[in-house]
């Protein structure tokens, strides 16, 4: 007998028949030998159908009152599931993640897990039960129950599976596994068998929707071997794994674009020591994630700083930058929200030269104008304008063959 940790996200449980169709799924895993616990966003629309009745009410609602609301849509989904169960003559019981033993840190909308205690969790599999887990959720040390941030019921499935020693955490979602692109605007984007840790992180963070990238740092910290296969089909998905040497062969594997990003710009800013460290010391202090940064060179004493920051914190930032503008002198804040982030990824870039080249000259010939760039050992971001992106996206995708499965890309070599 196995321990399995099911996730199915708001597609897979949209509506009843939905979620009498995860049932019948979640039925069958437990039929075939194994203790199962599952965790659940909430239904289709409803978290951010939720954020917009709060801004209806309030223009700008407080952290902890919206944690209280958006819980409420993971609860009705475990507490349906449950009753489908129920229906079909299985025993199953359904949890908050509070109950389910989940701890998190005080920081409301955003909050990271802590810890979890999964003694309840596993007293109810010993009786034999389906355990069913509202995701994105937990308990704070006052108390008070925090939500995880978007896609935090991934984070919640995979965090659980650590704790239980799990023999697999399943990620159901809308599609049958990880693609080398978005299928819906890569339309010879390839299904990938297997993916390292560290690419499909890459991928997370950079805009692929399959996972969230805080997930897949669990699953890599704790060793969680991830399938992410679709909830609609019972065809086979794809496994998130450790890094093997087969995985260097292919020099690209995935091309992403995340279209939710702005980009600031401090202009006219003194350029003296320690002022950039004053400049982001108070968007930490805001809990405010940077990505990309470019300071350009120096010129009469003066410098400009761009960065790059999710589109959902562009109010916070702006807050914090105008006030910390002021601090420094700087002479004025800008924001850019035409842009998108595209990006390459893969282990086998380390071992191979030319993969920058390729990727500027491609994007040159569909005569795409390249704001920013960022590099790491395994991928290649850069800033263009957010209309591009998809044109960018396809251009890639075809100059690295990515569109024949394991295929290596050609790259020009030292």
């Amino acid at each position: 007998m196995g321990l399995i940790v099911q996730k199915f996200g708001g597609s897979s449980v949209a509506d009843a028949a939905c979620i009498r169709r995860v049932a019948n799924r979640v039925l069958e895993t437990q039929r075939d030998g194994n203790q199962v616990v599952v965790i659940v966003s909430a239904m289709g629309d409803t978290t951010d159908d939720l954020i917009k009745l709060a801004h209806q009410i309030a223009a700008v609602p407080s952290d902890r009152e919206m944690d209280m609301l958006m819980s409420t849509g993971e609860q009705v989904s475990v507490a349906m599931l449950a009753m489908a169960l129920h229906a079909m003559g299985a025993d199953a019981v359904s949890l908050t993640g509070p109950q389910a033993g989940i701890f998190t840190d005080a920081m409301h909308r955003k909050a990271k897990i802590m810890g979890i205690d999964p003694r309840r969790v596993r007293k109810h599999l010993k009786a034999g039960q389906i355990v069913i887990v509202a995701g994105f959720q937990g308990l704070t040390p006052g108390d008070d129950i925090a939500t995880l941030g978007r896609g935090g019921s991934d984070t919640t499935a995979v965090a659980l599976a650590a704790a239980l020693k799990a023999d697999r955490c399943q990620i159901f979602t809308d599609v049958e596994g990880v693609y080398s692109a978005d299928p819906r605007i890569v339309k010879k984007a390839c299904k990938l068998d297997e993916i390292a840790y560290d690419e499909m992180l890459e991928l997370a963070s950079l805009g692929a929707k399959v996972l969230v990238s805080r997930s897949v740092e669990f699953a890599k910290k704790y060793g969680v071997e991830l399938e992410v296969l679709s909830s609609f089909s019972k065809a086979p998905g794809t496994i998130v794994k450790e890094e093997v040497k087969s995985m260097e062969d292919i020099v690209v594997r995935g091309v992403s674009a995340d279209k939710d990003e702005v980009k600031i710009t401090l202009a006219g800013v003194p350029d003296h020591p320690g002022v950039a460290a004053r400049l982001f010391k108070d968007l930490a202090g805001a809990s405010i994630n940077i990505d990309m940064i470019v300071q350009n060179i120096s010129a009469q004493g003066m410098t400009d700083i761009s960065f790059t920051v999710p589109e959902e914190d562009l109010a916070k930032t702006r807050r914090v930058m105008q006030a910390a503008a002021k601090g420094v002198g700087a002479q004025t804040v800008n924001v850019d929200a035409d842009i998108a982030k595209v990006s390459i990824v893969g282990v086998g870039m380390r071992g191979h030269s030319g993969v920058a080249f390729q990727m500027f000259k491609t994007l040159a010939e569909q005569s795409i104008n390249i704001l920013m760039i960022s590099t790491s050992e395994i991928k290649i971001s850069v800033i263009v304008r957010k209309a591009l992106a998809d044109k960018a996206m396809i251009a890639l995708h075809k100059a690295f063959r990515l569109d024949k499965p394991a295929a290596k890309a050609k790259v020009r070599r030292k």
